[in-house]
C-alpha cells in the first residue's frame, strides 16, 4: 500500500510544486539575467533585490479581469491553455532527477516511475502541447492568433523530425528507451553521450529552443508583427497558463537534456576514483546544477541573439538540422555495427 500509493502520492505532489515554484523563478532570473546584460538591474522593488517580485506578478495575474473575446470559440478558447499546461507537467513522470534515498530504511527512487519507453512516452506527450497553441489561435477568431498558430505549427513539424531523430541516435547508444537506463549506460561507458554524441547534442538544444518558442525561434509570438501572438486575446489566468506552459516546457528540455547527454544525476567523471569526494554530494544536486547551466543558456540566448526571419527558421530545418541529423544517424548506426 504504501509503496504503490503513498509514496507515488507524495512523489507526484513533491514534482508538481517544485515545478511551480521553478516555473515562477525562472521569469525572475530570466529578468534578472537580461537586466544584467543590459547593464540594468531587474526587478528591485518587491522584496529584498526583487526576490518576491514573481509572487506580485502571480498575485496581479490572478486577479485581473478574464475576458473572453465575443466572437470567440468560448469551449476551445477556455481549453487550448489546459492543453498547453497539462502535457508540460505530466512529462516529469519519467525524468529521473536522482538515483536511490534512503528514508526510514527504504531506499527510493527520485523519479516518479521508470517505464522501458520512456523516451517515447516523452516524444509522444511533448508533442500534444502545441495543440495548445493551435487550438488558442484558431479560438481567438483574431487574424494574429491564428497566424502564430499556423506558425508554430509549422515550427513543431520541421524541428520535431530533427529532435526524434538525433533521439534515435541516442537509443541506439544507449541500448534502451528507459531514461534510468540511459543514464547508467553513460555511467557503464564511462562518458557522458555530449562527448559519443555532440552533433546530436547540438541539434538538440537547437531544436529545443525552436520547440518552446524561444529566442531566436520564438516567431509565434512575435510582437513587432503579430503584437504577442496566439495569447493576444488572452488575459488573467488563462494568459498564466500559456506563460507557464512555456517556461516548464523549457525545464522539460533542459531536464531531458542533462538525462540523455550530461549523465543525469551522475557527477562529473563518475568513475575516476580521486573525485570520490565528489560523491558527498546527493545526486539530484548534480541534476539541478547541470539542468539550471541548460536553462541559463537558454535565457543567455535570448539577451543575444536577434530573431529570425520565417523562411531563415524553415531553411535552417529543412535544409540543415535535418541532413545533419540524418547523416549522424547513419554513422552512428555503421559504428555501432562495426563495433558489436
Amino acid at each position: 500500500m504504501i509503496d504503490q500509493l503513498v509514496i507515488p502520492l507524495v512523489k507526484i505532489l513533491i514534482v508538481l510544486n517544485a515545478t511551480l515554484v521553478g516555473v515562477t523563478y525562472m521569469v525572475l532570473l530570466e529578468r534578472k539575467v537580461i537586466a544584467w546584460t543590459q547593464s540594468r538591474l531587474g526587478p528591485m522593488r518587491v522584496g529584498p533585490y526583487g526576490a518576491l517580485q514573481p509572487i506580485a506578478d502571480a498575485l496581479k495575474l490572478m486577479i485581473k479581469e478574464d475576458i473572453t473575446p465575443v466572437r470567440a470559440d468560448k469551449w476551445v478558447f477556455t481549453a487550448a491553455p489546459i492543453v498547453a499546461m497539462v502535457p508540460a507537467l505530466i512529462v516529469y513522470a519519467v525524468i529521473p532527477f536522482g538515483d536511490t534515498v534512503n528514508l526510514f530504511g527504504r531506499e527510493i527512487p527520485l523519479y516518479i516511475t521508470d517505464i522501458n519507453v520512456g523516451l517515447l512516452y516523452i516524444v509522444s506527450v511533448a508533442s500534444v502541447g502545441v495543440y495548445g497553441i493551435i487550438l488558442g489561435g484558431y479560438a481567438s477568431n483574431s487574424k494574429y492568433p491564428l497566424l502564430a498558430s499556423l506558425r508554430a505549427s509549422a515550427q513543431l513539424i520541421s524541428y520535431e523530425v530533427a529532435i526524434t531523430l538525433t533521439l534515435v541516435s541516442v537509443i541506439l547508444v544507449a541500448g534502451s528507451l528507459s531514461m534510468v537506463s540511459i543514464v547508467r549506460a553513460q555511467e557503464s561507458a564511462h562518458v557522458w553521450f555530449a562527448f559519443l554524441q555532440p552533433i546530436a547534442f547540438v541539434i538538440f538544444f537547437i531544436g529545443g529552443l525552436a520547440e518552446t518558442n524561444r529566442s531566436p525561434f520564438d516567431m509565434p509570438e512575435a510582437e513587432q508583427e503579430l503584437t504577442g501572438g496566439f495569447h493576444t486575446e488572452y488575459s488573467g489566468m488563462r494568459f498564466a497558463l500559456f506563460f507557464l506552459a512555456e517556461y516548464a516546457n523549457m525545464i522539460v528540455v533542459a531536464s531531458v537534456a542533462t538525462t540523455l547527454f550530461l549523465g543525469g544525476w551522475l557527477r562529473p567523471f563518475p568513475n575516476v576514483a580521486w573525485l570520490s569526494f565528489l560523491d558527498v554530494i546527493p545526486s539530484w544536486t548534480w541534476f539541478l546544477v547541470k539542468s539550471f547551466g541548460f536553462l541559463y543558456i537558454f535565457i543567455w540566448v535570448r539577451a543575444t541573439l536577434p530573431r529570425y526571419r520565417y523562411d531563415q527558421l524553415m531553411r535552417l530545418g529543412w535544409k540543415v538540422l535535418i541532413p545533419l541529423a540524418i547523416a549522424n544517424l547513419v554513422i552512428t548506426g555503421i559504428v555501432k555495427v562495426l563495433l558489436l
